[in-house]
């Protein structure tokens, strides 16, 4: 498993810049690092070409430039092997990849996907996704989260449903006729690598800051500040750990440290053409924690749940308690939280903000 290193912030702040230093960085010490991303401008701007296929650019460094067509024929490919093996009938076997087209919302899950598999690759120490650093790479690491709720509320219904419970004898039969396995449906719906199983360890993954962290980049432009801040908040209800701010010299203006208290910020000399070791120099150890707050806690003995909301107030926040879990609405984003047995059924006795935390009492 690799640590998977992303930075947010608005665009022109200099994020693929940061990224292509702390790759450098890394690979002076001796990590192995894959450097991966959409936009063309990261060869560009490292004076590479990079193609679909991870390739050589450096001493202990990779690159490769995603694409969504080649992804989605990939992942195509293997979807028809799995409904080969397990149905006795495919019906996807005349459907070609190269035929697809990618739709509205396929990018980021393309993109998730992959930078699972090159984590589980075991290739790699480390690797860094130049994305688009926006509210869009924010909802793409929160699919695993949202997908799975989505799961888990519509299993419920279905399970609940008067239709499904008259059925549910015919199911087995029916799908062993189907199938090339003689699953009963509970075997289907929890099987080690069915969706629900994929979905937890995705969110685990993007939880642990030891496999997942982000970094804010930010100018002394105030608008770049703010943006910066506002994806903080985004990053934390999505489970993202954001170890630091980075702050590039560029903008006019100075730097607000209490908006992003209590992070460490690392300033960033002037890029001269060429000369990346000043840069690499002062940018901070990706695989160090420092000063970051955890996006998450649960105290159960306390009966709290701590979520840390930088930039919101009371006002800007929703709370709702449905069954086991805890929904939070801060600006344009849901957090599920599944609670803890201790805490299920037990109602919200309180909420207050406490040093940039949400606290919420049962």
């Amino acid at each position: 498993m690799a640590l998977v290193l992303t930075f947010l912030g608005k665009g022109g702040v200099g994020r693929t810049t940061v990224a292509i230093a702390a790759a450098k960085k890394l690979a002076q010490a001796g990590q192995r690092v894959l450097v991966l991303g959409q936009d063309p401008s990261l060869a560009w701007q490292w004076g590479i070409t990079l193609s679909e296929t991870a390739q050589g650019v450096e001493a202990n460094v990779d690159g490769l430039l995603l694409s969504s067509t080649h992804l989605l024929e990939r992942g195509w490919e293997k979807l028809k092997e799995v409904e080969a093996q397990y149905l006795r009938s495919p019906a996807l076997k005349n459907i070609y990849g190269e035929e697809l087209g990618v739709l509205p919302g396929m990018d980021e899950v393309l993109v998730l996907n992959a930078l699972r598999e090159y984590e589980l690759s075991g290739r790699y120490d480390v690797l860094i996704y130049d994305g688009p650093g926006n509210l869009s790479t924010l909802r793409m690491l929160g699919i695993p989260e949202i997908a799975s709720w989505y799961w888990r509320r519509f299993q419920k219904v279905l399970a609940d449903s008067e239709v499904v419970q008259t059925l549910s004898p015919f199911v087995q039969p029916v799908a062993s006729a189907v199938l090339s396995v003689n699953w009963s449906p509970d075997q289907m719906l929890n099987h080690p690598d069915g969706p629900q199983n994929l979905l937890q360890q995705g969110k685990a993954a993007i939880a642990d800051p030891n496999r997942f962290a982000a970094y804010l980049v930010t100018s002394t432009d105030s608008l770049a500040q703010k943006a910066a801040q506002s994806y903080w908040g985004g990053a934390q209800q999505v489970g993202v750990t954001v170890k630091g701010v980075i702050q590039t010299p560029l903008g006019n203006g100075s730097l607000d440290a209490n908006l992003f208290d209590p992070l460490l910020i690392a300033a960033l000399p002037s890029y001269n053409q060429g000369n990346w070791q000043p840069l690499m120099d002062a940018l901070p150890n990706p695989q160090a924690m420092g000063s970051a707050p955890r996006p998450l806690e649960i105290d159960v003995n306390a009966r709290q749940v701590k979520v840390f909301l930088p930039g919101f107030d009371k006002r800007q926040v929703k709370l709702t308690q449905s069954g086991p879990e805890l929904t939070i609405e801060a600006g344009d984003q849901r957090r599920n939280i599944d609670l803890p047995g201790n805490l299920r059924g037990k109602g919200v006795t309180g909420a207050k903000f406490q040093g940039g935390y949400l606290i919420v009492s049962f």
